[in-house]
């Protein structure tokens, strides 16, 4: 019987850990973000840079 293909594709995985803010340091978005395909690692500082990373691997994994 064949396998059913995931919903979730591994070529779009990702992992994202965020570092502890301290208690009562203003909510922050520092970590980074690991593709779970090639092994990449990008630290981010902000929300925007999270996405903006996501993207730009996205469009690689598309244009190959």
């Amino acid at each position: 019987m064949p396998q059913p293909q995931p919903t979730l594709p591994t070529t779009r995985a990702f992992v994202v850990q965020l570092r502890v803010q301290p208690t009562g340091a203003p909510l922050g978005w520092d970590g980074r973000v690991e593709y779970g395909v090639s092994g990449q690692v990008t630290p981010f500082h902000a929300l925007e840079a999270l996405w903006a990373c996501r993207r730009l691997v996205l469009a690689d994994v598309q244009a190959h």
